[in-house]
């Protein structure tokens, strides 16, 4: 196992489980077209932005929308979601990230978010988790979704370190896609057959030992 000398998470699905206010969000604007957005269909939204989802839900339901409508879907979509979010609390940090982030600020392993969410740093906040993260790189600052490394070799960027030196955590096969693609070392969490790419692969944080850390980090 090669050490890691910094942390990159994404944050839906390994962090905090926003994907299903994401889901709720977009099938009501699917909706306002006339197209019935299934999980199966969001499951290929999970890890790209807000532009790239819009274009494959309209690619679904053979729709076209004129540009400046276009660009006031995405507003509108992105207000329905903020209102969703608004109840979460830390309570809905996924079990085992607390604990993670404390150990990682224990050992002072540099930690960054990678994620294509314009909204990271308002609901990390609301997590009250914004603290352990040196670097956030989010949609803000990215303009290619993932697979495109952008997003993760910004964040070891960011946090001074080279991209093999990084370890990604995701859970979208477009996720580990891009970390690869980066050259980082590759946690997925979820689906083994989903994230075949992945150097390692658990069902989520709260199941990795923390030897696993340890042993990343080359602290026995």
């Amino acid at each position: 196992m090669k050490t890691a000398q910094a942390f990159i998470f994404d944050l839906d699905g390994v962090i905090v489980d926003t994907a299903h206010y994401h889901f709720l969000s977009w099938k009501k604007t699917a909706s306002s077209f006339g197209y019935h957005l299934t999980e199966a269909d969001n499951e290929q939204l999970k890890g790209v932005n807000r532009v790239v989802s819009l274009e494959r839900i309209l690619e679904w339901a053979n729709h076209r929308l004129e540009p400046a409508v276009f660009d006031q879907t995405l507003i509108d979509k992105n207000e329905d979601y903020l209102k969703r979010i608004q109840s979460i609390t830390t309570e809905d940090a996924l079990e085992g990230v607390p604990e993670l982030l404390s150990f990682l600020r224990q050992e002072e392993i540099p930690v960054a978010l990678g994620s294509a969410s314009k909204n990271a740093p308002l609901i990390l906040k609301y997590l009250e988790l914004l603290p352990y993260f040196q670097a956030l790189i989010d949609g803000n600052q990215v303009s290619k979704s993932k697979p495109d490394p952008e997003v993760f070799l910004k964040g070891a960027e960011a946090l001074g370190v080279e991209p093999q030196d990084c370890i990604v955590f995701e859970d979208a096969a477009a996720g580990v896609a891009a970390a690869k693609n980066a050259g980082m070392q590759v946690v997925g969490l979820g689906d083994a057959e989903v994230l075949d790419a992945a150097d390692f692969h658990f069902k989520s944080i709260a199941e990795i030992p923390m030897d696993f850390y340890k042993q990343l980090i080359n602290r026995s």
